[in-house]
């Protein structure tokens, strides 16, 4: 019985022996890994390190820098846009200035050409040639005529004898700083027809083109006067070319343009 508790006590301490040294071992296994590992961290430059780099972070005078550059960016900007919109509404107004007096101008054009118009319309007679013609009889009122032509108020005349065409015989009176007799009285209208003496004479009436009459022709005047002073033997209408001879009874009598018809003729200047 002695025997056996010996024994067991015996491996007890032996048990309690190799515990002691497990653990002793265990011990030292874990010194020497927290050893390696130190080591480690220590060559990377882990958190257990004293020579691992220090964090850079920027300045606060760097800050305020930025946000100072990036404040004045943001500012002329901002006076930028306000620029091109200002220039964008002055532009825009102007150019609605400008368009509005062009509608305004070309209304305005289109009503004085439309008065223009009606105004040609309404004139009877050219006033212009008229006066013209006015003024060159005023001139020679106080002028004698030449030989071979007779006085009769403001004007000279001269009947020829010999016969031509209507356009050869004016033709013949523009030769001699003359036209054809325009009648624009009755008085004159007399003095021509005791001019003629029993025959007809061409005289300075023929018709012109108008197309705003119907029959497209109205009666005028070598010296662009309208007709006012006639005796028709036949009341023509004018709805072609026609040229104009007078008789000793003051009678007018018309002839197509290019007839061929001859007459004596008579100027007037």
């Amino acid at each position: 019985m002695s025997s056996e508790k010996k024994v067991r006590f015996n491996r007890r301490v032996k048990n309690n022996g190799e515990k002691r040294e497990t653990e002793e071992h265990i011990y030292d296994n874990a010194d020497k890994i927290r050893q390696y590992l130190d080591d480690v961290q220590s060559r990377e430059g882990g958190p257990h390190t004293n020579h691992h780099l220090p964090v850079q972070r920027p300045s606060s005078k760097f800050l305020r820098g930025a946000a100072l550059c990036l404040g004045v960016l943001c500012l002329l900007m901002t006076a930028g846009i306000i620029i091109l919109f200002t220039l964008y509404v002055f532009v825009t107004a102007e150019k609605e200035q400008l368009q509005n007096r062009f509608n305004n101008l070309n209304n305005s054009y289109g009503e004085l050409q439309t008065d223009m118009k009606q105004l040609k319309d309404q004139t009877p007679e050219p006033t212009i040639n008229r006066t013209q013609h006015e003024e060159k009889k005023l001139n020679i009122k106080t002028k004698e005529c030449s030989e071979g032509w007779t006085k009769f108020g403001c004007s000279c005349y001269r009947k020829y004898t010999e016969k031509k065409t209507w356009s050869q015989s004016r033709a013949d009176c523009e030769e001699n700083r003359s036209d054809l007799v325009s009648i624009n009285s009755k008085e004159e209208q007399e003095f021509v027809t005791n001019m003629i003496q029993n025959e007809e004479s061409w005289i300075g009436l023929r018709t012109v083109e108008d197309k705003k009459l119907s029959t497209g022709y109205k009666w005028e005047w070598v010296d662009n006067s309208s007709l006012s002073e006639t005796s028709w033997t036949e009341s023509p209408s004018p709805t072609d070319l026609y040229v104009v001879s007078c008789d000793q009874q003051g009678s007018f009598k018309h002839y197509r343009y290019n007839g061929g018809e001859v007459r004596t003729w008579i100027c007037e200047k």
